[in-house]
């Protein structure tokens, strides 16, 4: 099958989880614009379908992304559009952070081998992240000559801090899973041939959670990143009133009086 028949961006629904697989293996997934773009598509599918309860990422061929396609930069140094279409495409491209960030339902990145460039911020992008002991997770953009995209200073910075996030983005260093949890990187670190496994098994048990709710602690999550105490007061208040209305809220009220596990429908 040729390049252009082969689909980039696989997905797999079962029992509410989407697993989204970036399918370039032969270049170690690496982003280009048709990948891009099919992944913004599946993720905004995503985030408004009500039987996706949870979202999985995870990259093809035992690697998640190295990030940007640099081989197709270097063969393309001169580029033919106007600076304000490459800004725009790009941009365009980039909506696939926002949308793993924003989506009113969890996001899990499965990292395994590299998370590089704009591969890591796409990792960063989501709620919580699995890696691999060896993996190796690095910002990369100065080493080749780029100052980065996709949002990775944004998340790195609301991850760990201005001063780590410089020091990340700056160096460059190339960190290995353990590292990465270390420094609060990355959520759980498991044995490199488990990380399918392990972030399958996570992805799994949050598409089984009450998911209007995991939404609306997103949505509160994401306010506190730039909003007023006051204002993140305001809507708590309303949301945590508005959860209360909701069917997996009744439910896990009655589990509790009954003194068994809930059984959440999402809703």
């Amino acid at each position: 099958m040729s390049a252009a028949q082969t689909k980039l961006v696989l997905e797999q629904l079962e029992d509410g989880l989407l697993t989204v697989v970036l399918n370039r293996p032969d270049r170690r997934n690496a982003l280009n614009s048709e990948l891009c773009g099919q992944l913004v598509e599946a993720l905004q599918r995503a985030a408004q379908a009500r039987e996706v309860r949870a979202v999985l990422l995870t990259g093809a061929g035992g690697t998640f992304c190295v990030g940007g396609d640099v081989k197709a930069m270097a063969e393309t140094q001169t580029p033919d559009r106007s600076m304000h279409d490459a800004v725009h495409g790009l941009r365009t491209r980039m909506e696939a952070s926002r949308l793993l960030h924003e989506m009113p339902k969890p996001t899990i990145a499965a990292i395994a081998g590299a998370a590089a460039g704009a591969g890591l911020a796409l990792a960063l992008a989501c709620d919580l992240r699995v890696a691999g002991e060896s993996a190796k997770i690095t910002t990369a953009f100065a080493k080749v000559g780029l100052s980065g995209d996709f949002g990775g200073t944004y998340f790195l910075t609301q991850l760990l801090g201005s001063a780590r996030a410089r020091e990340l983005y700056l160096t460059s260093p190339v960190l290995t899973g353990r590292q990465a949890l270390e420094l609060g990187l990355v959520t759980r670190v498991v044995a490199d041939d488990q990380v399918d496994a392990a972030g399958r098994e996570l992805a799994r048990e949050l598409a089984s959670g009450p998911t209007v709710t995991f939404g609306h602690i997103k949505a509160n999550l994401n306010l506190a990143e730039h909003a007023g105490l006051a204002e993140c007061l305001d809507n708590e208040a309303w949301r945590h009133i508005s959860c209360m209305t909701t069917a997996d809220h009744r439910e896990s009220a009655t589990a509790f009086v009954e003194k068994r596990p809930p059984r959440f429908q999402g809703k």
